[in-house]
């Protein structure tokens, strides 16, 4: 058995995707529409910086096609903070905001933090509880991308379990990469794609990718992704959200629907 694997894009509105990814006579209001054909997910980063209105989102709900999912990026407001647990006002504003109209496309939260948050297990643990399991009778789920070394930290990854929160897996950049998984879901960032291949990536790394992204539905934790605490490791299928992000952004819809294509 294995879950499902969902793959997309940050956003669908930018400007050199036009005559790349979009075609150059399609409408700037059918962009999503026409993106969400091509790809099984999107990651909206525009929620990191401010409110969105419960109209919008019940509005890409409508736009897209049955099976589509999106992730959500956490409001920055809740998450840059010395002491998390004043965060508590910031969440609960995010999560009342209209998300829930997504209804069945809504997909985890990722609560992203700066760099320059170093790890403090009651720091945190008083953000994890902060995260309601669900709202509005609508099943949430969290993920946390950290950025510190700092958070390999055996004790991080037996918090982010202990809460059942998905610790995000970013590579390819100078950020660190954590693969523990330690929900029932696996959340991964790539930020590596160049110009130097048509594709974004190399075709014997979207190989590699894509196998990656199969394993970890299966329940496995690939041997080439480094992990903290890998021994403890629960071997169990799990969906996947896997997010072709910066690197040379005008190629990220190409390598996303690469890989989509070998899996």
């Amino acid at each position: 058995m294995s879950g499902k694997i969902y793959i997309g894009i940050g956003g669908w509105t930018y400007e050199p995707w036009r005559g790349v990814f979009y075609p150059e006579k399609l409408s700037q209001k059918r962009e999503l529409e026409y993106a969400s054909s091509k790809l099984t997910s999107i990651e909206i980063n525009g929620t990191y910086y401010g409110a969105q209105k419960p109209e919008s989102f019940r509005k890409w709900h409508d736009e897209t096609p049955d099976g589509f999912v999106f992730t959500l990026k956490g409001t920055r407001f809740a998450t840059n903070r010395k002491d998390l647990s004043q965060s508590k006002d910031s969440v609960e504003r995010f999560l009342s905001s209209g998300i829930t109209e997504l209804k069945s496309k809504l997909g985890p939260i990722n609560w992203q933090f700066m760099a320059t948050k170093k790890f403090d297990l009651e720091d945190f643990e008083n953000f994890l509880n902060l995260l309601p399991a669900s709202i509005e009778g609508v099943a949430l789920r969290h993920a946390v991308e950290v950025r510190s070394e700092t958070f390999r930290d055996p004790a991080f990854i037996g918090l982010a379990r202990k809460h059942k929160v998905g610790i995000i897996t970013g590579t390819d950049s100078e950020f660190p990469v954590i693969a523990d998984q330690t929900a029932d879901f696996a959340y991964l960032r790539l930020m590596g794609s160049s110009e130097d291949h048509p594709l974004g990536y190399s075709e014997k790394a979207l190989d590699a990718w894509a196998e990656r992204l199969k394993r970890l539905a299966a329940g496995d934790l690939p041997d080439d992704l480094e992990a903290v605490d890998r021994k403890s490791h629960e071997k169990r299928p799990r969906d996947v959200f896997a997010y072709v992000i910066s690197g040379h952004k005008v190629l990220n819809p190409s390598a996303a629907m690469a890989m989509i294509e070998r899996i």
